[in-house]
């Protein structure tokens, strides 16, 4: 029962980043859009980049608790990851806009929520942070 216990912390804590990350991918993402005039899949991109960097650090530090692993390394999957992240979170938004005609904050939304949970959450767990986490 601990190991569950556990792992729901860990998911909350890793959501909790995620929420964070989002703040700073959405806050970003509006000002150029809305204030700066650029175009929604450009300020997209920019958005995710600054998210995930705000994502990793928190997620290295108190999520995964990650400070003994090999910063190169873990760098390395990090970005194998996020660049993914970027990638579906881009392209997903433009789809879903495009495909569908509603607001491009609404796609962005929902597609941050598909990629957070089961894109980065599932691969930082077990492929990004995993030495951190051989007992499980």
């Amino acid at each position: 029962m601990n190991n569950v216990k556990e792992k729901a912390i860990m998911f909350g804590k890793a959501q909790c980043s995620a929420w964070v990350a989002s703040a700073v991918d959405f806050g970003i993402t509006l000002i150029l859009t809305s204030l700066a005039g650029v175009w929604y899949g450009y300020s997209t991109f920019i958005g995710a980049v600054c998210g995930g960097i705000t994502n990793c650090g928190i997620n290295y530090r108190w999520v995964f608790h990650a400070t003994g692993m090999k910063k190169k390394y873990m760098a390395m999957r990090y970005l194998f990851v996020w660049i993914g992240s970027i990638v579906l979170n881009t392209f997903g938004t433009w789809q879903l806009t495009e495909l569908s005609g509603v607001n491009y904050i609404i796609s962005k939304t929902i597609v941050a929520a598909f990629v957070a949970v089961f894109w980065n959450y599932h691969l930082q767990r077990t492929f990004v942070f995993r030495a951190n986490h051989a007992n499980e």
